[in-house]
């Protein structure tokens, strides 16, 4: 990696719904907290990001949302043009080669995929082990993103979106997420925090 001055990329996706996941809440004692959701309609948002870390450089977040309103016809999810088209992005605001390590998601392993993936001479790609979502850096960052939306009931689908773009783009990756640059490696554990 270091002899190809290349990034390492770890890629991974997630989705959200208009119900709000499970979080932690203050409420006197014998009073249950319960926040109203009005999860009328079938809509959802999928993600699909890349964690970015270089030797010498701030790691980076690089993100793509598709928003779904349930809609006859509509994509319901990311494809291999999509996660093709977010790599290039990435390989165009990194300004280098990329090493990209992911998971065994179907549509990175099949064809199409890899006959995308072998017109780009700047990508290597690796796969995690099977049922290893602990060795993802990007996991953790749809763990904070869904800790943050937590007991948050927004009104629209696309109220979701723009609260999940807004935590994303302020989403600043800690020291312990990934490797600070002194041991140049991944690190269990970490966290986010929000900026200002």
């Amino acid at each position: 990696m270091r002899d190809q001055d290349a990034w390492l990329c770890f890629a991974d996706e997630s989705g959200q719904m208009l119900r709000p996941p499970k979080a932690r809440t203050w409420s006197p004692r014998g009073h249950t907290p319960c926040v109203s959701v009005r999860a009328a309609g079938s809509g959802r948002i999928s993600l699909a990001g890349v964690v970015c870390r270089k030797a010498g450089q701030r790691t980076r977040l690089i993100f793509r949302m598709l928003v779904h309103h349930g809609r006859k016809g509509e994509k319901k999810g990311f494809r291999e043009r999509n996660f093709a088209l977010l790599l290039d992005a990435a390989h165009q605001q990194l300004g280098g080669n990329i090493v990209l390590v992911w998971d065994n998601y179907s549509h990175h392993v099949d064809a199409t995929m890899r006959e995308l993936i072998g017109k780009r001479p700047w990508l290597t790609v690796f796969r995690f082990p099977t049922y290893s979502p602990d060795l993802n850096p990007a996991e953790g960052v749809w763990a904070h993103l869904k800790n943050s939306l937590g007991n948050l009931a927004p009104c629209s689908i696309d109220d979701l979106a723009g609260l999940a773009r807004t935590r994303l783009k302020k989403a600043r990756v800690v020291g312990a997420a990934v490797g600070d640059g002194s041991a140049g490696g991944v690190r269990h554990g970490g966290s986010l925090r929000i900026g200002p």
